[in-house]
Parts: C-alpha cells; sequence; structure tokens
C-alpha cells in the first residue's frame, strides 16, 4: 500500500514534505518505516533521486542511450542513434549532466515533442574546463568560458595554488555531490592573464580538449631515439642518386613529402612520392606511440603548431631536410607523358632531399620556366595538371575557397589579413600526394581474386545530403543561377559547373559555403565506401604521417601486408578510426576559434569604421555580414534595423521587413559600421548603414523624432 502510494506522487518530494502529507511528523518510528521504504524503491529502480536529494518516480517511458547537446540557454538535448528525432531534457532533468557526456534518458512523449530525463551518466566527455578564476577571502570560483558550461566551478582555498585573481586557468572537477548545485574543483594549470596571447592560444586548446605541451617524459624518450640510416642503408632501395625535391610553405618546419623525378626511355618518367619513415622511430605501444595515438593530429592555430610529435622527431630526425639522408616509406610511380600509370612499386627507401622549394618559389618557375630544377618543377607541373584534369572528369568536386591568414608581430598581434590562393603550385603537390593516398589504398582494398580485402584505414566520404542540395539549388536559383541535381557523378559535375559559374561573382562565397555544407565529413574507417568529394573508389592518408596518426597506421599495415603478414583484426583499428576523426574535428574546431579571435583582435581598433560588405547568412537573431577586403565576419542584430520590424524568412534565406517589405538576402552587397568587438566570445557586431551611408539606427531615431514633430503640431491645430 505504502509503495504504491509513493509511486502515485507526480512531483519530487522530499522526507519533511512525505512526513507532512502522511501525517507523520513526529512519529520516528513510522518515519523510519517510510524511510525503509523510500530506500528499498529506491535499490529496485521504481523511484530514482533527483540531484537536490527528493525522490520521485520512474517515469513510465523508454530508456535510451545518447549524447548530449548543450544549449545556451541551459537546456540540452540528447542525440541518440535510437531514435529518429533528439530527446529534449529542462535543465531540471539534467542530472549534473554536461555537453557531450553519453547518458541514460527516460524518455516520454508529451503533447509538443519527446522529453526525457536522465537517469545516469555513463560517460563523462570532459572533466577539464577553461575559464577566469574569482577569488574572495574565503573562497574561489572558475566561471567557465565554454557557452555549453552552465555553472561555475567551486575551487576550495587548498586547490587554488597559486593562480591570482582574474586569471585565465584550467579547472579541473573533482567532485559532484548529488545535492551541489556546482561542482568541486581544482586548478590544473595556470594560463595566464585574460589578453595575453599565449594565455588565449593555451585557452583555446584546452577548451577543445587539445594539448598544448608533452609530457616530460615523452620528451625524454624522444631524446633516446637513435638515428640508424647506416645499418638500414642495405635494407632499402637508394634514391641518394636521383633528383628530390621538398615543397612546402614558406614557415613550415616538418618536411614529411618529398619528390623525385628522372626521365626513362620513350618519354617515360620515374616519379618518387617519398614520405618520412616515422614508423621506424616510433614504434608501437612506446610512450611516443601512445601520446601519438592520443593527440592523433598536429593543430594548426593562427600563430603556432602544435605537434603530434615531440620536435626532435617531428622537425629533426624524421623531417626531410635538404642535403641530410633520411629513410623513408614510399610509393614510386612509372609514367607516361599523359601521366597514365604503367607500373608501380611501394616499399622502403633512403633519399636525400637536393633543394627545398617554398610554393612562391616554385609558383614562380612555373610561370617564367625559370630557375633552380626548372626542367623537373616543369615536368612535374605538367603531369601534376594531367591527372588533375583527369581527376575532374571522373567527377571530383573542387573548392577553392580562399583560406585566411595574419601577419603576425612578435607578441603574437594581428596586423594584417591576407588570403592564400591554390596556385599550380600547391596543385602540383596536392596531385601527387592524391595519386600516393590513391595507389596504396587500391593496393589494399581492391579484390585480389576470391580474396576478401585486408583490413585497413581509409579515408572515406560519402554522397552528399539531398536535402541540403535541394537547398542549396533553391538559394542558387534566387540568386540568378539555374541548377538542378541528379544522381552521383551527375551531382558532381552540376556542382563543379555551378562553382565555376560563380567564380569571380558576388555569389561565390555564399554558395561556395552552402555546397560545402552539403557536402558529408570526410572521415576514417576500416569498412571503405569511396571517397565523393574526390571520386576515388579506394583512398587513404599515407603522405603525412608526421601530422597525423592514420598515416602511421596505413604505414605499419602496408608494411606487414608487403611482407606477407595476415589481415589485422578490424575491430581494435575502427575504433582507432574513430578517435582520430573525432580529435581531427576538435583540431579543426580549435582552429577556427584561433582564428575567429584574431579576427576579433585584428577588428578591436577599427570600432566606427564604415566597410563595404556581403550578407554570407541570415538567422531568426541577425544578419551575417562579411567584409569584402578582409573576409571578417560580424552580425547585425535585427533589432538594431529600428526602421521596421523584420523577420526570418528561412525558406528563402532572407529577412523581410514586416511594414516595409524591405529585404535582406543572402549575397546582398550592404554598408556597415562596426560597432563593438567582444574578445571573450570572440563576436563582432555591426551596425547596417542605408543607401546614404547613414546609421539606420540613428535614421529610424529621426524618423520618429520628427513623426513626433508632425503630431504635435497636429495636436496644436486642433485645439
Amino acid at each position: 500500500m505504502l509503495s504504491s502510494y509513493l509511486e502515485s506522487i507526480s512531483k519530487p518530494f522530499a522526507y519533511p514534505q512525505l512526513f507532512k502529507s502522511l501525517r507523520i511528523r513526529k512519529d520516528a518510528n513510522q518515519q523510519a518505516k517510510v524511510t525503509a521504504a523510500v530506500n528499498a524503491l529506491v535499490r529496485e529502480g521504481r523511484l530514482v533521486q533527483t540531484p537536490d536529494g527528493r525522490f520521485k518516480p520512474r517515469m513510465k517511458g523508454v530508456e535510451i542511450t545518447g549524447t548530449v547537446d548543450m544549449t545556451s540557454g541551459g537546456f540540452a538535448y540528447v542525440e541518440s542513434e535510437q531514435s529518429d528525432v533528439d530527446i529534449f531534457v529542462p535543465p531540471h532533468a539534467l542530472s549534473h549532466a554536461l555537453h557531450g557526456d553519453t547518458v541514460k534518458v527516460f524518455v516520454r512523449q508529451t503533447p509538443r515533442r519527446l522529453e526525457g530525463d536522465v537517469v545516469e551518466i555513463v560517460k563523462r566527455a570532459r572533466m577539464e574546463f577553461v575559464g577566469v578564476l574569482r577569488r574572495s577571502k574565503h573562497s574561489a570560483v572558475v566561471i567557465p568560458d565554454s557557452r555549453h558550461m552552465h555553472v561555475d566551478i567551486t575551487i576550495p582555498a587548498e586547490h587554488v595554488g597559486k593562480a591570482q585573481d582574474g586569471q585565465k586557468v584550467l579547472a579541473y572537477i573533482t567532485d559532484w555531490p548529488a545535492k551541489a548545485r556546482q561542482p568541486t574543483g581544482k586548478i590544473a594549470d595556470v594560463l595566464g592573464n585574460p589578453g595575453e596571447n599565449n594565455a588565449e592560444m593555451h585557452a583555446i586548446l584546452a577548451e577543445y580538449g587539445l594539448p598544448y605541451k608533452f609530457d616530460p617524459k615523452v620528451e625524454s624518450a624522444a631524446d633516446e631515439v637513435q638515428d640508424s640510416i647506416k645499418k638500414e642503408l642495405p635494407k632499402r632501395r637508394d634514391f641518394r642518386k636521383i633528383t628530390t625535391l621538398t615543397i612546402d610553405p614558406a614557415d613550415a618546419k616538418d618536411f614529411d613529402d618529398a619528390l623525385s623525378l628522372r626521365r626513362l626511355r620513350g618519354g617515360r618518367y620515374e616519379l618518387g612520392v617519398h614520405i618520412a619513415d616515422v614508423t621506424h622511430y616510433v614504434t608501437p605501444d612506446s610512450a611516443i606511440d601512445k601520446e601519438a595515438m592520443r593527440r592523433a593530429t598536429s593543430v594548426y592555430l593562427v600563430d603556432r603548431t602544435v605537434p603530434m610529435l615531440p620536435e626532435r622527431l617531428s622537425n629533426g630526425l624524421c623531417s626531410l631536410r635538404p642535403k641530410e639522408e633520411k629513410l623513408c616509406f614510399s610509393a614510386v610511380f612509372e609514367l607516361d607523358k599523359d601521366a597514365n600509370v604503367l607500373a608501380q612499386w611501394f616499399g622502403k627507401t633512403v633519399i636525400k632531399s637536393d633543394y627545398r622549394f617554398t610554393y612562391e618559389e616554385v609558383q614562380g618557375i612555373i610561370d617564367s620556366g625559370k630557375g633552380s630544377f626548372s626542367e623537373e618543377i616543369l615536368a612535374l607541373h605538367e603531369l601534376a595538371q594531367r591527372l588533375r584534369a583527369a581527376r575532374f572528369e571522373n567527377g571530383s568536386v573542387g573548392f577553392e575557397r580562399a583560406e585566411a591568414r595574419f601577419d603576425i608581430d612578435k607578441n603574437g598581434k594581428p596586423i594584417g589579413v591576407y588570403f592564400r590562393e591554390d596556385t599550380p603550385s600547391h596543385q602540383l603537390v596536392e596531385e601527387f600526394m592524391l595519386l600516393a593516398n590513391r595507389s596504396v589504398a587500391e593496393l589494399v582494398g581492391k579484390p585480389q581474386g576470391r580474396a576478401k580485402p585486408k583490413t585497413f584505414v581509409y579515408r572515406i566520404h560519402e554522397s552528399p545530403n539531398e536535402q541540403k542540395l535541394y537547398s542549396l539549388s533553391h538559394v542558387a536559383q534566387q540568386l540568378g543561377y539555374k541548377v538542378s541535381f541528379g544522381k552521383g557523378t551527375a551531382i558532381s559535375r552540376k556542382l563543379n559547373a555551378l562553382l565555376s559559374e560563380v567564380r569571380g561573382s558576388k555569389a561565390q562565397n555564399i554558395l561556395e559555403t552552402l555546397a560545402l555544407r552539403c557536402m558529408a565529413k570526410a572521415r576514417y574507417s576500416t569498412a571503405n565506401v569511396g571517397h565523393y568529394g574526390l571520386a576515388f573508389g579506394c583512398y587513404t592518408h599515407f603522405t603525412s604521417p608526421i601530422r597525423r596518426y592514420p598515416d602511421i597506421m596505413v604505414h605499419r599495415l602496408l608494411e606487414r601486408y608487403l611482407e606477407g603478414g595476415k589481415s589485422v583484426k578490424a575491430d581494435d583499428y575502427e575504433a582507432l578510426c574513430k578517435h582520430a576523426s573525432q580529435m581531427e574535428g576538435q583540431a579543426a574546431d580549435a582552429e577556427r576559434a584561433s582564428i575567429k579571435y584574431k579576427m576579433a583582435e585584428y577588428m578591436q581598433d577599427k570600432i566606427g569604421k564604415e566597410y563595404s560588405g556581403t550578407i554570407s547568412g541570415v538567422t531568426e537573431r541577425g544578419i551575417y555580414v562579411e567584409i569584402n577586403e578582409n573576409k571578417i565576419e560580424g552580425m547585425v542584430l535585427l533589432r538594431s534595423l529600428r526602421q521596421d520590424f523584420f523577420f526570418f524568412d528561412e525558406d528563402n534565406y532572407r529577412v523581410v521587413g514586416r511594414r516595409t517589405g524591405k529585404t535582406y538576402t543572402l549575397g546582398d552587397a550592404v554598408r556597415i559600421r562596426v560597432s563593438s568587438v567582444n574578445m571573450e566570445k570572440k563576436q563582432l557586431d555591426y551596425i547596417m548603414l542605408d543607401d546614404d551611408g547613414d546609421d539606420e539606427l540613428e535614421v529610424a531615431t529621426d524618423a520618429k523624432r520628427v513623426q513626433r514633430k508632425k503630431s504635435g503640431r497636429r495636436s496644436q491645430k486642433k485645439s
């Protein structure tokens, strides 16, 4: 009877409320019996305890497992493969779950949507958070930077260490009692003062769960690695006397690929794609290997590279520096003059690079036909362009978005913005890396007779999202471009045609952005489904083992299979593929965050300045405008457009004035004034200017003032 009553209570209850409702506030024996009954129901799972210590009946519904996606409003959605729609979780039902956590949630159907309560935190996504320390005489808290973290972290005095009030710190959550509103933690590291370049860059890395320094044990292990080239020479194919070149950015410090070329009879060429033999120095399960596996990738922020491998390896032993003998894993091709592959060989080599080129130097040779090693450079250029033409003829999709780069002073402050162009010198290197990656994948991945392909690590890319393609075609038509997409390679051909047509127009950036959003994210997997964007049936990453752990896995597997080894178990490698894909995404997010920060920093002294721009996005909250001269994006809040009430027309990617009918649409040319810069949020606010260059907020205010004067005159006449 008591159990049924307890399970019938609809709202969470505490013991005092329960004793009052049962009229046993002064009966200790009866209270003990009720307490025992409550505890028994909790153990049986029929009651659950809330974070504030109250109890409630377990919901009648379905229990699913998923990932928490926390919103800036404090509520969350749980994404799960067990549900076609996301599950809404109100703040009070989160049970201390945080963004990214894997949780179990009980789901119920409400008149509006599926809602749920978190009943178990299966796995925490993270325990470290970046924030600003606030100290008082007897207490300290860390206020997290992340918009996904809605509670402060209490820091006991003994765990504050040397951190000072107002400093940016990394805090580690140590405990979060069920009844506590805030977690308890300790200071794991002091990053510095807000606004300091190193502090902000380290904060970005820490925010995305990325390391910003090596453990001393890993550094020591790297220092102990011995160079053993002499012992290796008899075991390897020797390319030291064949012309070999590296081509990299001017500021590159590690060189993990080199190209060799020599002419053969009959107009044929021997092309060597030589990749640093990292796996010769980084052995499985070593301290260096475990750290590289954990990091999975190097991270490229605006002002620095955070390497996957310690500097002794990445910039020293493994780096293919000129005039030094280096160990490589190579893909060697015999090509005819049209870049058709006539023969290929894969194996361990030794090289000696003759010259270290920058992309700019190679481009100068391509343009002028003159310079050091011009014969080899021009031949490589011709072969690369033939490979490129064949790739696009086969359906490869070409995106040529300009990448923002900054000129940085010695203090890390941005003093200029420029854009990296995709020149033929970049294409030269890219096409030969693509050839090597594809050929390695085909060697292992293509079935040999009846034999099942061996387990391998592929770089895969699924077909575009059909709904997003429809949206792209709709927006393109709104901007005056007719396009409709078919299926398979027809989609890629139509995409290429559209991208080619809009190149150089005001719609280029918008349509390229939307086209990119149509594409699935490339990832690593042992299940080969091909690479849609490149139009390759088999593709892998073989060419950058200094900066990508999947390439290390590929090198080890390729060596094993070339020696006749048996296939490995797929499950272990699939788990590593998922981890590498996840870390790649986090590194990309960190890179974008560093760019946003530097863009905001660059615009700090430009408040009040006016610019021409293009509308790059529209939302319910405002209009994104990209400044034409530097591609820096900011938002015009809809509430700042005072001359009318504007609403978001989602179907047509525009905002519309309800009274005037005035519209702001993707791709529109506009004038803006920079109104504010928020460094903490990495955000820029702009004010829209009207056709005469006046501030629309001021125009609206003046119009109201005039209207009030007219109204006043009319009132006087009537009186």
